[in-house]
Parts: C-alpha cells; sequence; structure tokens
C-alpha cells in the first residue's frame, strides 16, 4: 500500500498540552499504523505572495503547511467556505450568502494547494481530501498531470438538491466532486441526496449500483462512512479525570449550577 497523504484546510501540528479536533483525531488514528504526510494550511496568513512550505517531522509523520495571501483566506475561507457552503450544508438558508468574487477567490486558493501538493508526492500515494473547503482539490491536480488514487470525506452533513440549487455554481461543485475515485460521506441521508444530485436531469448523472455512479463522463464510488471516535481512549480518559485538580477547581466554582458546554458553530 501507497504512502497515505492527507489534505485539510488546517493541519494539527504536534504540539503537547494541546487537545485536537474531531477531523485531526479521525486522522491521526489513520495515521497511527503506517505514517504518512498532512498537507494544508498553516493558520497564518501574509499580505505578500505566501513564503515556501514549511515541512515539520515527528516520528513516521510529515506535516506540510502553508501560508496564505489575507485577501484570498478571506474570501475563501470566511466568505465562500464558512458563509456560503456551511450554512448551505447545514440547512440554513437564512444564514447563507453568495459571492462570486468569493468563489473565485475559493478556486484560486484550492488551485494553489494544489500547485503545493503537487512538489511534495509520490508516484504510489493515495491522496485523502477532507472537508468542504476543498470541493475541487482533486479536479485542480488532475488538471496539473496527478494520476495517484484520490479520495474526498465530507465531515458535514451534504444537501438534497433543493437546497443544493439555491448555490449558483452547484453544478460547478458536483462535478469538481467526480474528479474524485472515492466519495465519503458521513451517513445513507447524505449518500441518497448526493445520489439525487447527480441524478437530475440537468445533470445527467446515474447510479449504477455497488456505489458506483456517473456524471460528467466519469465514474467514482460514492458510499456512507461514518467517522467517530475511539471509544476506548475516551472510557480511560473519563476514568482517569476524577482526581485530576482542574476538574475539582471546575467543581467548585459551578457551587449548585448546572453547566452546558457547547462544542459546535451552531451552539
Amino acid at each position: 500500500m501507497g504512502r497515505l497523504v492527507a489534505v485539510s484546510n488546517r493541519v494539527a501540528l504536534p504540539r503537547g498540552g494541546k487537545s485536537a479536533g474531531g477531523l485531526a483525531v479521525g486522522l491521526m488514528a489513520a495515521f497511527k499504523e503506517q505514517g504518512g504526510l498532512w498537507f494544508g494550511w498553516s493558520g497564518s496568513t501574509t499580505p505578500k505572495e505566501p513564503g515556501e512550505t514549511k515541512i515539520t517531522t515527528s516520528g513516521r509523520m510529515r506535516f506540510a503547511t502553508v501560508d496564505l495571501n489575507e485577501r484570498e483566506h478571506e474570501a475563501y475561507y470566511n466568505g465562500f467556505s464558512n458563509n456560503t457552503l456551511w450554512p448551505l450544508f447545514h440547512f440554513l438558508l437564512t444564514f447563507f450568502s453568495y459571492s462570486r468574487l468569493e468563489y473565485e477567490a475559493y478556486c484560486r486558493v484550492n488551485q494553489f494547494f494544489a500547485r503545493r501538493l503537487l512538489a511534495l508526492l509520490e508516484p504510489d500515494d493515495i491522496v485523502w481530501v477532507h472537508d468542504y473547503h476543498l470541493i475541487p482539490l482533486a479536479r485542480e491536480l488532475r488538471r496539473a498531470g496527478v494520476r495517484q488514487p484520490i479520495g474526498f470525506f465530507l465531515h458535514v452533513p451534504f444537501p438534497n438538491f433543493d437546497l443544493l440549487r439555491a448555490l449558483p455554481c452547484y453544478d460547478d461543485l458536483l462535478e469538481a466532486l467526480t474528479d474524485y475515485d472515492v466519495v465519503g460521506l458521513q451517513t445513507e441521508r447524505d449518500l441518497w441526496s448526493f445520489h439525487e444530485c447527480l441524478s437530475q436531469p440537468q445533470i445527467g448523472g446515474e447510479v449504477l449500483g455497488e456505489g458506483r455512479v456517473r456524471a460528467f463522463g466519469r465514474e467514482l464510488y460514492a458510499g456512507a462512512f461514518p467517522i467517530g471516535v475511539d471509544a476506548d481512549q475516551c472510557r480511560a480518559l473519563a476514568a482517569d479525570s476524577p482526581d485530576r485538580p482542574q476538574l475539582a477547581r471546575m467543581r467548585s466554582s459551578l457551587g449548585d449550577r448546572k453547566l452546558i458546554i457547547g462544542v459546535d458553530r451552531l451552539d
């Protein structure tokens, strides 16, 4: 099996004492067996052209990060990714907005990621792209000549066609998804929505059975692959926590009050 190359908007660089997000937990579990390369944005922006790709090594893992131009990042990330795709994919049309200029920046950043990643790829790599920020990445890699297998996993819901068509460029994003060899979704409902969108007369796709779908002259595999947590690790952490000083201080500070912990934008 070739090297696993994961690509996401942010990279969880190894830092002691820092808690990891859900995507990081899932990816590190996949990397545990064989190591690999994790590529994405560094978290830093620059008013100028971004500098060289930064490489960090930890054990069998390599982390490759790039800065982004601050204007491009604003339009790509805060604009199209989080003001357009995130509300739309969560069925929140009242929070949805669309700007053609932000979509163009979204495509340019994906082109930039593809150029920087291309220099790091090896012939037998398997590329695994994550989440709505990077839907067009496979298309840009294919245009650059990449023939390695490329998969995509969406960590948020996939909207049905009646919602998706609120996006003026919906057909362009659907076509970009067909440049992947595998598209993974969280639930069977999300998979049904993906099938429904591709099967629309104006798209002309079809569901072939056994997970295969065809659209825009290409054929790929699409399936529901729910991502979870390491239940044994969570259980061990919970069992180890009651005597920790931090927990004792928190209990003392609460008194008789209830505590609600929110972990998502919806909260």
